[in-house]
């Protein structure tokens, strides 16, 4: 099941939807909206009308990325489903590159769609959207002692033992910080964590979620835990189950 968490995204949920559809025709996908005042839930829900692969999970309002993708988690599993992938409305994620993160998905727990491994690369994106996407994920790499180059990635695809073994209650995280929080689990549980290349393209039409909160809180919570894990290992304990408190 291909997770796709929409706000504001009529314009771009049809297309998005049709080329997964093409890329992948048996992928079911599920739209969770967050009740989106330009009717984004509609149009999905014509689009589910229209086609039994197509779901919809309408959510009570806007409550953040991180949100959005832990209910759609939870409803692929409730709903039999064994493999979830997280993409973007917007069309950064190329539906096209998913055959890529399934098969490789063959021999990991949890595939990341990478933009910062060789073959990886950002179309129009401007200096200062890369100097934070490269800095945060470097500066998550070296703070939580990890191998992975694309911490803040969004296009991932995780087997469903692997959701279930990270904590998913105990997330509380979102945007950038959600990614690195779900990675950073997958890997502390001992999961196989692989990254593929992947090209981003910037979205041409609606507006980026992105925010200065959001860089700032993944900042001093990465720090947090990083701090936390080395404090840890000095006094001979294992990390807490519970990243965000670590």
């Amino acid at each position: 099941m291909v997770i796709i968490p929409t706000y504001n995204e009529a314009e771009n949920i049809k297309p998005i939807v049709a080329r997964v559809r093409e890329s992948v025709p048996e992928a079911h996908i599920l739209v969770a909206d967050d009740n989106s005042p330009d009717g984004t839930g509609k149009v999905a829900d014509e689009l589910a009308a229209e086609d039994d692969h197509v779901k919809v999970l309408h959510r009570k309002g806007k409550e953040g990325l991180g949100a959005a993708y832990l209910a759609g988690f939870r409803w692929g599993i409730e709903h039999g489903y064994g493999v979830l992938v997280e993409m973007d409305a917007d069309g950064s994620h190329q539906p096209e590159e998913l055959p890529r993160l399934l098969t490789a998905l063959k021999g990991a727990d949890l595939v990341i769609g990478s933009r910062w491994v060789p073959g990886g690369r950002i179309v129009n994106w401007p200096k200062s959207r890369e100097f934070i996407s490269r800095g945060g994920s470097t500066y998550s790499r070296l703070l939580l002692d990890v191998p992975i180059r694309d911490m803040t990635a969004g296009y991932r695809a995780f087997r469903k033992e692997t959701l279930e073994g990270i904590g998913m209650d105990e997330v509380a995280s979102q945007g950038y910080c959600f990614q690195i929080d779900l990675a950073w689990r997958a890997i502390k549980a001992g999961f196989h964590v692989i990254e593929v290349p992947v090209t981003f393209i910037e979205r041409e039409r609606g507006e980026s979620k992105m925010s200065r909160d959001i860089v700032t809180e993944a900042a001093w919570r990465v720090m947090s835990w990083g701090v936390g894990s080395r404090v840890n290992k000095v006094l001979g304990r294992k990390d807490s189950k519970d990243s965000k408190d670590s």
